[in-house]
């Protein structure tokens, strides 16, 4: 395993430099390249370390890779966030890293995935944040190229912050002067703490919707679809990095990592693998609940259907009842109006017997329809 000129051994390490040393002559025949001047508009923050030890920020990226060709025996680290294509070009040319790695960086919206391209190793990440207000889950994506003396951060979204892990590397320097290897193990250990807060919210998201559930909130379906949404892209970012840790970790022999970066890398991946499983069953519990919620909707139609079918009965019922009295009526009013009709020639229009002929027929004929109807359960 080569070392580098204080002694330590490089974990991952490009092979020939093709910078020339500061002061050392060009090449017969060549003109040394003049670096591009880019623009610092993305570059959030750079610097340049030394045994665990801040020696230059530089405040553009031409600054960086001079300073960094001055300044032997140092380690380069360079936020960027949301870079143009322009920056990322010049990035590739001055670390020599792999375009399709560099296109990955600049088109975003990649799986977290873990690739080795040379002596650079390229690794995406998935963050995330939890917010109070609107409650829910907001999703970032990092990409890190890790070099024998550079590391490479491309931010998308506002998770995580990085300038909190640079300060806790800083105020670590026994840490920061294991080199890029230690710093990308802090930038997993800072993505998946923040994996923490995105759960105690959730946990606490399900919680609100089991009591809407059996309060029957009419909005919970609604609530607990898009939280289902929320976990999916939530297992999307946690269970691959499961496997990447795991692909770390394999190569701890081979590329002779520290020991106590090794213990602190295991770490992440405990923290990982317990987020993981923490989601899975969030997902099962939203699963558990749709179908629960469902089912209290179903019984809930079934009992307004149930309770529309009795007030139809109840109303059919008395429309029977109106129905009968309205015929029995019907009879008397119609012999009356017959025998009420003022003509001078009409049957049985001077019988003595006509009047009570013409009751005793209104009484029968209504005492009839009384005992159909009664009969058939109408009355």
């Amino acid at each position: 395993m080569p070392r580098r000129q204080d002694g330590r051994r490089y974990t991952w390490r490009r092979g020939v430099d093709p910078r020339p040393p500061a002061g050392s002559p060009a090449a017969p025949g060549t003109e040394p390249a003049a670096p591009q001047d880019v623009p610092p508009d993305s570059v959030v923050h750079a610097a340049l370390y030394r045994d665990g030890v801040r020696v230059a920020s530089p405040a553009s990226l031409t600054d960086t890779y001079r300073q960094l060709r001055e300044r032997p025996r140092t380690t380069a680290w360079i936020g960027l966030a949301r870079p143009t294509e322009t920056e990322l070009k010049s990035l590739a040319a001055e670390f020599d890293l792999h375009e399709l790695a560099v296109e990955d960086a600049l088109e975003a919206h990649q799986r977290p995935k873990l690739e080795r391209y040379g002596e650079t190793l390229f690794v995406v990440l998935r963050a995330a944040r939890y917010l109070d207000a609107p409650e829910e889950v907001d999703f970032g994506e990092l990409h890190v190229f890790v070099g024998a003396d550079f590391v490479i951060t491309v931010r998308h979204g506002a998770a995580p912050d990085l300038s909190a892990v640079r300060r806790r590397m800083e105020d670590s320097p026994d840490l920061l002067r294991l080199g890029p290897e230690a710093i990308l193990y802090a930038i997993l250990d800072a993505v998946v703490d923040g994996y923490a807060p995105v759960v105690d919210g959730v946990q606490n998201d399900i919680d609100e919707i089991e009591t809407e559930v059996f309060s029957g909130a009419p909005e919970v379906s609604r609530r607990i679809y898009e939280l289902s949404r929320e976990m999916v892209e939530f297992q999307r970012a946690t269970r691959p990095l499961v496997g990447m840790l795991h692909g770390l970790m394999a190569g701890f022999a081979k590329y002779g990592t520290d020991e106590e970066l090794q213990r602190y890398l295991r770490d992440v991946a405990d923290h990982v693998t317990h987020t993981s499983e923490r989601v899975d069953g969030f997902r099962q519990a939203l699963t558990d609940i749709l179908t629960v919620n469902a089912t209290l909707v179903t019984q809930q139609q079934n009992a307004e259907m149930r309770a529309l079918a009795e007030a139809g009965f109840e109303q059919n019922e008395e429309i029977k009842k109106i129905s009968s009295w309205a015929a029995i009526l019907f009879a008397p009013t119609l012999v009356g109006t017959i025998y009420g009709m003022n003509f001078d020639h009409m049957p049985e229009l001077h019988w003595v017997f006509g009047y009570p002929f013409a009751m005793l027929l209104m009484a029968a004929v209504c005492t009839s329809l009384y005992v159909i109807f009664k009969r058939r359960d109408w009355l």
